[in-house]
């Protein structure tokens, strides 16, 4: 809370009254987790290097190795550090967003120590993962829904219509728990080739500051007929630490990595994704935000049913990105293209807050 005592400050002078901005405090946000995690890089990337093995790899990526994975430990801790300093601790969003990430990075962290103490791919059972991703979206939906001063808004709002709304009431618990699930597998899906999930992430990321910036401005609410919901710009600042995060990650993720972010950054990032996504009643854009993530994991949801009931593959190999590559496209191509695709799809959900 270093910007609390800062803005304390305004009273011995008025330049410290910045601080009190959610503006000013995302871009320190975005800066003190990028530098952070640039840093910090180097010595952790040396310390994984000597837990792993080239058995962990893939065998379709078997020229990466060994590079070492459980990469998230330097996303999720430049993120919160970045969290703690530059925002307002008693905002129930935020302190709920930090229980989201620490549950999921738990998660994460056990099954990459099980995939590197048994030297082999098989970490967790998924069924293990489920349930405890389960368990985290029911508690974040309780709390948001239950919780006496939040006053939480369980309707569901349809992009371009200013007043079409399902009142879901104690059922939206299951909507956050059913996107919690799906964001946290969609981004570890899609988390295959050198800064393909971090580079989307991010993107999505700077989508989510903006939205959780006017959501919480009831000025820019009103402007836009969306849902206000008071305290969610925090969620902004967040947002800029996960942006900075992100960015400090692909300078080493890039290709040719230098470490993967593993399952204890993925799961995390696709969570929190979700959950602010609810926070800021901006449920259904995310399908158009994260569209990489979507289509990433519909590939194979679809090279699954196919190959049960029709004993064909509708793709060269899943998730989709490994078609491509099967195709004779460079991995730097198919990530880029991904990339230029992520920013098309956000553009969209954007431009869904103003048609209306």
């Amino acid at each position: 809370m270093l910007y609390k005592f800062l803005y304390g400050l305004k009273d011995y002078w008025f330049g410290f009254n910045v601080f009190r901005y959610i503006t000013v405090r995302t871009v320190l946000a975005i800066f003190t987790s990028l530098l952070i995690s640039i840093l910090s890089g180097p010595f952790l990337i040396r310390k994984l290097k000597n837990l792993c093995h080239p058995s962990f790899m893939d065998n379709f990526r078997k020229d990466k190795s060994p590079t070492p994975t459980m990469g998230g430990i330097l996303i999720h801790g430049s993120i919160i550090f970045a969290v703690l300093l530059w925002t307002d601790l008693k905002n129930i969003y935020i302190l709920l967003s930090l229980a989201v990430i620490l549950l999921l990075f738990l998660l994460g962290l056990w099954d990459d120590y099980l995939k590197l103490k048994t030297k082999s791919h098989k970490g967790l059972r998924p069924l293990v993962k489920i349930i405890w991703q389960i368990f985290v979206g029911l508690l974040a939906g309780i709390i948001l829904y239950y919780h006496p001063s939040l006053n939480f808004n369980p309707k569901l709002y349809l992009p371009f219509f200013k007043k079409i709304f399902f009142n879901l009431g104690p059922y939206y618990i299951l909507l956050i728990i059913l996107i919690i699930v799906a964001t946290s597998n969609a981004v570890n899906l899609t988390d295959g080739m050198d800064g393909l999930a971090i580079g989307n992430i991010l993107i999505v990321a700077l989508t989510y500051g903006v939205m959780a910036y006017v959501a919480g401005n009831i000025k820019f609410a009103t402007y836009l007929n969306i849902p206000y919901v008071s305290g969610a710009g925090e969620l902004a600042v967040l947002c800029g630490g996960i942006l900075g995060a992100c960015l400090g990650f692909l300078w080493y993720n890039c290709y040719p990595a230098e470490i993967f972010m593993g399952d204890t950054g993925s799961l995390p990032l696709g969570g929190i994704i979700g959950f602010i996504a609810v926070c800021v009643k901006q449920e259904i854009p995310l399908i158009f935000v994260g569209g990489i993530f979507v289509i990433e994991a519909l590939s194979v949801i679809i090279q699954v049913i196919s190959f049960k009931w029709r004993g064909k593959r509708v793709f060269l190999m899943s998730p989709l990105h490994h078609h491509f590559e099967l195709r004779g496209w460079k991995e730097p191509k198919v990530v880029v293209r991904f990339w230029i695709l992520g920013i098309i799809f956000a553009l969209f959900a954007l431009m869904t807050l103003k048609i209306r």
